[in-house]
């Protein structure tokens, strides 16, 4: 249910390389003008969650957003790490608009 492609975990694995292992949490963020989105972050896991080990890292993420966005892959390009899903996300400023004064323009 939950993947790390290869890119992605070469990547944790340099950051790992210097700093304690962690579990990574994937969670919903409220994300920014463009809306909701899926992000990590370094968490224990709570009695809520379902954890993963994938490719020797634990993945947490909660059950509930899990049966939503089964299933999950993380990934890593030009943008930084990026998790897809099945959930149907975004929303927000469309079509080019400018996010900058913190509303669509």
């Amino acid at each position: 249910m939950v993947t790390v492609t290869e890119t992605a975990k070469a990547q944790l694995d340099a950051y790992f390389a210097e700093n304690p292992k962690a579990p990574i949490r994937i969670f919903l963020s409220s994300g920014s003008c463009a809306g909701p989105q899926l992000s990590l972050a370094l968490d224990e896991p709570k009695d809520s969650d379902d954890v993963f080990d994938v490719n020797g890292y634990s993945i947490v993420v909660d059950k509930e957003l899990l049966a939503e966005a089964k299933p999950l892959t993380v990934e890593f390009g030009g943008a930084g790490f990026a998790v897809q899903s099945s959930l149907k996300l975004g929303g927000g400023c469309g079509g080019g608009c400018s996010c900058s004064s913190g509303g669509c323009s």
